[in-house]
């Protein structure tokens, strides 16, 4: 096959009826690409043979262009690899900054934007986003991924691909992709599913987005946990629902409670394998009390089962979904954990009865879900490597997770309490009255310890200081020297 030109060719129009020669508007039109930023230092330019025949003019003109451009240093020439924007603009060197020509614009008129857009809090990144390292919430041990083996199996599927991973129209996913989950969940989970109701969404939060959707019409009550997940919290805002703060203790969400004070509700979203910041686990009475209600009701119940793979002290606790007799939880499940985030990869098992309304509402939003990695995801866990991978990350975590607790008490003593360190892949602590945890996130961040604020996750006035403190990323042997400079840092 003939080999195709390098370069992007940037839109130039000629005018053959003009006085101006041909020349001269191909340096023009390059010219004011460059210095407009259209074009970027480094950037590599078409050929002049491609790019006359693009223009459909002769190649001299184009020859005369780039060979101004090339006098002028707006181009530059790299001897066996071709043309390139110059890295040093003449504008750059003149001792009088250029002033940039802006066009006159009109006014524009209503610039109107839906209310549930509004609705949406702010993306704001906070210092925990920024960085890798120390403390990072969700961020797993990578290094410790069997990447060569992951590898393999992506260039199989990418150089002999299935023609389902080229073409393959369900809304629902990979069918042998989800039998291999449904087969995991029902052994290592104890749900109760078959393949026809998992959906392969991208990540949880879609997840949530597309259950909310199907689910709640503006203005619904939703139970939360307080406090929560608060992405969580922005897409049930986004749907318009009212949220029902209620709080959380040693053994999960007050169930008793949000009957007391929200017994109208149309759902409610728990965490009940590892809560969602403080690590509780639901008790089982409580458990039985959430499904009781949600049937007595008619409501419905979202388990988030994020990271249940990861427990320390326990058999891992079976999922809320596995005690349902009555098809009422919707199970949301997800791999960035176990593996990596950037895989994008999750799934939801969905009652029978509501399988049609996600099909339909999935099929709407985006037709259906990338298959490559789905392939690739189901021989990684039918040839065995997924299972032996959570075996090892569990009791690398499990290390990890010691030397974070016994550092936290050698360094703090009692002057912070920790939370949920039983299972997962963060553990809470919190803090006396009067340390400000979004301040210490901050100056944190500068010493590349990326601490999350555990104030945010609270929507009530009652707001409880301190930190969710990941352990997946860091080996045990740099803990105790990060935990030291965290509390230099709360006692500053």
């Amino acid at each position: 096959m003939r080999s195709l030109p390098a370069g992007v060719s940037p839109i130039i129009p000629i005018d053959r009826a003009s006085g101006v020669p041909l020349h001269k508007q191909i340096y023009d039109g390059y010219r004011g690409a460059i210095l407009r930023g259209d074009l970027r230092p480094g950037q590599q330019v078409t050929s002049s043979r491609t790019f006359a025949a693009e223009l459909h003019v002769s190649r001299f003109p184009v020859l005369n262009a780039y060979a101004q451009l090339l006098a002028e240093g707006y181009f530059e020439s790299r001897t066996g690899a071709g043309t390139f924007v110059s890295g040093a603009l003449p504008e750059q060197l003149m001792s009088v900054p250029r002033t940039a020509t802006v066009p006159a614009q009109a006014p524009s008129g209503p610039r109107p934007v839906s209310r549930r857009s509004i609705l949406v809090p702010s993306f704001q990144p906070g210092p925990s986003l920024r960085g890798w390292g120390a403390f990072g919430v969700h961020q797993p041990a990578f290094d410790q991924f069997p990447f060569q083996v992951w590898s393999s199996l992506v260039a199989r599927h990418s150089q002999s691909p299935q023609a389902s991973a080229i073409h393959h129209i369900d809304p629902q996913g990979l069918p042998r992709f989800r039998e291999e989950i449904c087969s995991y969940l029902r052994t290592a989970r104890g749900v109760k599913c078959d393949a026809g109701q998992i959906m392969i969404v991208s990540g949880s939060q879609q997840a949530l987005d597309i259950t909310a959707r199907v689910l709640f019409d503006p203005g619904n009550r939703v139970w939360v946990e307080e406090p929560g997940y608060s992405l969580e919290r922005s897409v049930l805002i986004a749907a318009g629902c009212e949220l029902c703060p209620v709080p959380v203790d040693g053994d999960g969400m007050d169930v008793a409670e949000g009957i007391r004070r929200y017994r109208r509700a149309r759902a409610a979203f728990v965490t009940p394998s590892h809560q969602y910041p403080l690590g509780s686990t639901m008790s089982a009475s409580r458990r039985l009390q959430l499904l009781n209600w949600a049937q007595s009701s008619g409501a419905w119940i979202i388990e988030d089962d994020y990271d249940s793979e990861y427990r320390y002290e326990s058999q891992p606790v079976a999922s809320l979904q596995g005690l349902d007799a009555n098809s009422r939880v919707i199970y949301i499940g997800t791999f960035s954990k176990v593996l990596f985030a950037s895989l994008r990869i999750g799934y939801i098992v969905i009652p029978p009865d509501l399988v049609d309304r996600f099909v339909a509402l999935r099929f709407a939003m985006d037709i259906f879900p990338p298959y490559l990695y789905q392939e690739v995801l189901t021989d990684f866990m039918r040839m065995g490597h997924f299972g032996r991978h959570i075996r090892r990350m569990r009791q690398l975590y499990s290390e990890r997770r010691t030397q974070l607790v016994t550092s936290l008490r050698e360094e703090f003593g009692g002057m912070v309490e920790v939370h949920g360190a039983e299972a997962g892949m963060h553990l809470a602590i919190t803090l006396p009255k009067g340390i400000r945890d979004r301040e210490i996130a901050m100056r944190a961040a500068q010493e590349r310890l990326w601490l999350w604020p555990l104030s945010p996750s609270y929507l009530g006035e009652t707001v409880r200081q301190g930190f969710v403190l990941g352990f997946g990323s860091t080996p045990a042997e740099l803990i105790p020297r990060a935990v030291s400079r965290l509390r230099t840092l709360c006692t500053e």
